[in-house]
């Protein structure tokens, strides 16, 4: 049996507690009110314009001395020319009086015309200032909440990444894997802890708590067609994009994956002590089961949890995208902690061949999501159709460190250093790529979420670093206290002899 390292457990909770101060000071930190944007753009301009004014100030000193020169040739001008205009006739003078009065009264409409349209314009002005603050006030409330939902949703999917590659084993009957079943079961551990929280998060959105706006759809005004925010594209998807069946079909594929996670692992601890396969049989049958389901869930979570952050935009590439994206992620946790408890005495029978086999998968996975990031890249860049592109050209001009870094982190890396048979084998490289995979694929997630969410007003800040740590915390303490709650080697599975002889 495993026994949660008392350091290991007091990591997890520092982590936690530094992790929900950090989340803590992203919600206060966040602007209340318009005036308080103002006030932040303010002092973001402040320096900039402060150096503008340095840089300016010579060319300042100069043109006053300018100004100064002709001042006084002006006046020396007009001391010259006084005796000469005292000697004009009163009649021209009169004249010219005359001929002031009638064109002063012909220009007085024109005078007026052009105040009304100045009137007007400097409202017009006001009112995009105004809105273009309210937008920007809604970017960052959003902000915390982003942040909050891109770690939550990151962790909860690697677990459902796990469950979904258990699931496989059992449906292929897998000789090689089912040493590794306990470990799989652990992680997947986490599926309802991160499922619960996940689902508020949900609410808090549909509800508009805290001055939630992560979906823009989610406002009532935006399909009301008499409100200035009316949008006839949400309007026409109003069928599918609605708060009540958005959450009526999240809570039911919740339920449905953590159903199966449980007897899942009731079976299969039942198998310890069983006296023929059934229970064995019955996960068999299970597994055949998600998988189908599994299929069609992650398609709609795709698009209900991720991509209707972008009520605009859509992709029949997507929901694979984002499989590609958390399947690979989860494959990476099992052979990280797969290490981690050989390197503690525990997982014996685990060999070199089990290792490689993991870091196969790793490396595949790796290039599948390549293959489907291009292809929905290119397929949209060739095209060119403005609806579609736009989702790439606020990602190409406001996150271009993120968007290109994580191609590098996610592809080229695993690529040069995966690619060799030997390195499969060697514990550092497996670590090392395995730490890069998950931080790629965790921006992955933040280029998915963030640009609608906050638009230009991002960076990896103190709510971002403080989820990312909370929920890690989380991750590890529920992971490693469900490892301790049965055998770590499934003894009862019927191909367990196989899979600890595993060698090639």
């Amino acid at each position: 049996m495993y026994t949660f390292s008392s350091k290991l457990k007091t990591f997890s909770f520092v982590l936690m507690i530094l992790g929900a101060i950090g989340i803590g000071i992203g919600f206060m930190a966040a602007p209340k009110t318009i005036e308080d944007v103002e006030k932040l753009l303010a002092d973001s301009h402040h320096g900039h314009e402060a150096a503008h004014v340095e840089k300016v100030a010579p060319h300042a000193e100069e043109a006053h001395v300018v100004a100064d020169t002709v001042k006084a040739a002006v006046a020396h001008v007009a001391d010259s020319t006084h005796a000469e205009a005292h000697t004009t006739t009163v009649d021209s003078t009169a004249h010219a009086v005359d001929t002031a009065a009638v064109v002063a009264v012909a220009e007085a409409p024109a005078h007026a015309d052009n105040h009304d349209a100045h009137t007007k314009a400097d409202a017009h002005s006001h009112d995009d200032h105004k809105a273009h603050l309210e937008h920007v006030l809604h970017q960052l409330q959003n902000k915390p909440w982003a942040a909050l939902y891109v770690a939550c949703i990151f962790f909860m999917l690697i677990s459902v990444g796990v469950l979904a590659f258990y699931a496989i084993q059992y449906a292929a009957q897998a000789g090689w894997s089912p040493i590794l079943f306990r470990v799989m079961e652990g992680i997947t551990a986490y599926l309802l802890p991160g499922s619960i929280i996940f689902f508020v998060l949900l609410v808090a959105a549909g509800m508009h708590w805290g001055h939630n706006h992560l979906f823009v759809w989610m406002d009532p005004e935006v399909v009301n067609p008499e409100s200035a925010k009316f949008d006839k594209l949400i309007f026409l998807k109003k069928g599918w994009l609605n708060v009540g069946r958005f959450l009526g079909t999240a809570a039911i594929i919740l339920i449905v994956w953590n159903y199966v996670r449980f007897k899942f692992v009731k079976n299969s601890i039942a198998q310890d002590s069983a006296e023929d396969n059934a229970p064995y049989k019955r996960n068999f049958k299970l597994a055949a089961f998600f998988l189908v389901f599994f299929i069609v869930s992650e398609s709609i979570m795709s698009w209900d949890w991720i991509m209707s952050v972008d009520p605009h935009w859509y992709s029949t590439l997507f929901g694979w995208y984002v499989f590609a994206s958390f399947f690979v992620s989860g494959i990476t946790v099992i052979a990280m902690i797969t290490l981690y408890l050989k390197s503690k005495g525990y997982l014996e029978h685990v060999n070199t061949s089990h290792i490689h086999d993991l870091a196969k998968f790793m490396f595949g996975i790796s290039i599948f999501w390549t293959y489907l990031w291009f292809s929905q890249f290119m397929l949209i860049w060739y095209s060119n159709i403005p609806e579609e592109v736009t989702y790439f050209v606020t990602r190409i001009e406001h996150y271009k460190l993120p968007f290109f870094g994580m191609l590098a982190l996610n592809f080229i890396f695993p690529l040069l250093i995966l690619i060799n048979t030997d390195f499969k084998r060697l514990t550092w490289i497996v670590v090392m790529a395995g730490i890069v995979i998950l931080f790629g694929h965790y921006i992955d997630f933040f280029n998915m979420i963030m640009p609608a969410t906050v638009g230009d007003q991002w960076f990896i800040g103190i709510p971002e670093i403080g989820a990312l740590m909370f929920f890690l915390g989380l991750f590890i303490f529920v992971v490693f206290t469900a490892l301790t709650k049965a055998p770590l080697v499934p003894k009862g599975n019927p191909l367990i002899e196989e899979s600890k002889h595993f060698h090639y």
